[in-house]
């Protein structure tokens, strides 16, 4: 398996082409516009659908049905897009269909800008439509971990019948790194029986989540709610950086830990015992994990391309156990190592 030099949203792309993926809806917004025009090239040439729909909305309707025909399929945008999907992915999640969806954050609130932001987080960890449902959200830090993450996420949404994210920020989607692709195949895939396929010599399938019935309503629910607690125990994912013997603990995801272990690199050579706990998975958030490995140290340090918003579940895993501090940017302005270590020297 040789290396190729891509840039981040190419690699979404090229990923989600490697996974099977045979339908792609969007809609060009800065910064995740390569992923749409990538897939405007290669998805008509291997016989597959492409479509560039008039909105996200459309985008994302789209995705919903042909997510019902079972067949793999995704779509991607930024913050504000994101937003607008927010209705159509509460009903993916109650109709029990796998999905994919890559949401490539930049600055808000509103239009905000086209600069890297990590401001999306509440919206991809709480569920962000109505209805008690969450959705499982990757948060890669690398190029590479794009890839990995694309292919796994549309493993994963077969696996739980669910929608699943991958959800970078704008500097993510825009660096060119080094990656291995894997090779062009069909990916194994669970049985679809409940796929929209045409009902000829068998039993026609619904798929909706309406349900006007309380009674059943809530039957789907508490379905709902015990595929969560599994996903909660099976799927977390997280790295840990140093923390053995860390007095300060910096938490980051995405971009930001990328530059936090800069810093924490930079502590160490001063003497400053640093480390990092990153989680991977952001929903479901490794809240045992980072208790255990974090614990040991005597201060913590939240870093974020955003006004504190993964520091809620910082807060909720350490339950006070330690002093827990927060360095954050907004608005597209990215942190830089000097301003971590400033930071992590205050700590120690």
């Amino acid at each position: 398996m040789s290396k190729v030099l891509m840039k981040g949203n190419e690699a979404i792309a090229e990923a989600a082409i490697r996974a099977g993926c045979q339908a792609y809806f969007g809609y060009p917004i800065t910064p995740q516009t390569e992923v749409l025009e990538y897939m405007a090239r290669r998805m008509p040439s291997l016989g597959r659908a492409f479509v560039q729909a008039e909105s996200e909305l459309g985008a994302v309707n789209m995705l919903y049905g042909a997510a019902c025909t079972g067949v793999r399929a995704m779509t991607s945008t930024s913050s504000p897009g994101f937003s607008l999907m927010q209705e159509t992915i509460s009903y993916i999640s109650a109709s029990m269909v796998p999905a994919v969806i890559v949401n490539v954050m930049r600055g808000g609130p509103g239009l905000g800008n086209i600069q890297p932001s990590q401001a999306d987080y509440l919206q991809m960890t709480r569920g962000g439509g109505h209805g008690d449902y969450r959705v499982i959200c990757l948060a890669p830090a690398t190029v590479q971990e794009v890839v990995d993450h694309v292919i796994l996420a549309f493993d994963l949404a077969d696996k739980y019948l669910q929608p699943v994210m991958v959800s970078a920020d704008g500097m993510i989607g825009q660096i060119m790194e080094p990656v291995e692709l894997p090779e062009m195949g069909e990916p194994a895939r669970p049985p679809r029986p409940w796929a929209l396929t045409g009902a000829k010599g068998r039993p026609k399938n619904v798929i909706t989540s309406l349900y006007l019935n309380p009674e059943q309503l809530e039957k789907v629910n508490l379905h709902l709610q015990g595929l969560f607690r599994q996903i909660e125990a099976a799927e977390q994912r997280y790295e840990s950086y140093l923390l053995d013997d860390a007095e300060i603990a910096v938490i980051a995801y995405g971009t930001s830990s990328r530059i936090a272990r800069t810093a924490i690199k930079r502590a160490r050579q001063k003497g400053i015992k640093a480390g990092l706990f990153r989680p991977i998975s952001v929903y479901p958030f490794p809240y045992a994990p980072l208790q255990q490995q974090v614990g040991k140290a005597r201060a913590a340090l939240v870093v974020e391309m955003s006004a504190g918003q993964m520091l809620e579940d910082v807060r909720l895993a350490l339950c006070g156990a330690l002093p827990l501090h927060f360095y954050g940017r907004m608005g597209g302005m990215v942190p830089l190592p000097d301003d971590i270590l400033a930071q992590i020297e205050s700590l120690a």
